[in-house]
């Protein structure tokens, strides 16, 4: 699924400091697999694991965080997949979202997400890479432009946002409109609990979040490529375009044929042409 209408605080991300700290700051990467719970900016416990890189031509300087799409986590098949197509190039960490899998929290379908994404990358650093991109599908596309814009203190060499939406409310498509009911709905978010393993807070977002194609401008100089499929049933093309029209002369844009929705739809061989461009371009 993907990112929707709704979120759960009183104030927005977008203006504050986004400073992540982790419980495990003396930790340093190595051969082995490593997982942890990293402790966001506003207190929530997020599940992160980290995996070293495996393939041949694998840089011991590059890192890929990977942000699932909404109702996903760290554990999820298709999560997995992606994290064994980057670990060609390089390390790879993936996490779950507040309100997915293990992490805490309540899920807020895209806004304090953002300070999710800054503790994982901030531990990243920790780790000793010194290139970091992140790799975001549908919600977690909307995450990596709106980290970009506003991350300072935690700041990538390289942004790839899969799936994403352009503009927040959209309700133009059948999925998206179930969506809708399934955040803004009692019934839907227990739905989302325990259909879904999705926690979802219930408040509304006050004020709205930056929206991803406010954030895309932002971005610039950091590179920047933007993934959609044609036959995405969340979003139709106007949202990629829209994202690639902001962004200008600094972004990508690539439109996929046949290809669906977020990590689901990616075949292996658009997961390994994103491997390329992330090692080409990031730093």
């Amino acid at each position: 699924m993907s990112t929707g209408p709704a979120g759960h605080v009183a104030r927005s991300t977008d203006r504050s400091i986004i400073r992540p700290y982790s419980e495990t700051a003396d930790v340093t990467r190595g051969g082995k697999p490593l997982r942890t719970f990293l402790r966001t900016a506003d207190g929530v416990a997020i599940d992160s694991v980290y995996e070293p890189g495996t393939g041949a031509d694998s840089s011991g300087d590059l890192v890929f965080v990977v942000a699932h799409g909404f109702t996903g986590d760290a554990d999820r098949p298709h999560v997995r997949r992606a994290a064994r197509a980057f670990a060609r190039y390089g390390g790879v960490v993936t996490f779950s979202f507040r309100g997915h899998g293990a992490s805490g929290g309540r899920s807020t379908v895209g806004d304090r997400e953002v300070l999710d994404l800054a503790a994982v990358v901030g531990w990243a650093r920790e780790l000793g890479y010194a290139r970091v991109a992140t790799v975001g599908f549908s919600m977690g596309g909307s995450v990596v432009l709106r980290h970009a814009a506003v991350g300072r203190d935690t700041r990538v060499d390289a942004v790839v946002s899969v799936s994403a939406p352009a503009r927040w409310f959209y309700r133009g498509t059948a999925p998206m409109r179930r969506l809708h009911w399934l955040v803004t709905r009692p019934s839907g978010r227990l739905v989302g609990r325990y259909g879904l393993r999705t926690r979802i807070h219930h408040r509304q977002w006050d004020p709205v979040p930056l929206s991803p194609v406010e954030a895309v401008p932002r971005i610039a100089p950091t590179p920047l490529l933007i993934v959609h499929g044609d036959r995405d049933g969340y979003f139709p093309l106007d949202h990629p375009r829209m994202l690639a029209a902001a962004a200008g002369g600094h972004g990508e844009l690539w439109v996929e044929a046949g290809m669906g929705h977020a990590e689901n739809a990616a075949p292996q061989a658009l997961l390994e042409r994103i491997g390329d461009w992330v090692a080409d371009r990031a730093g």
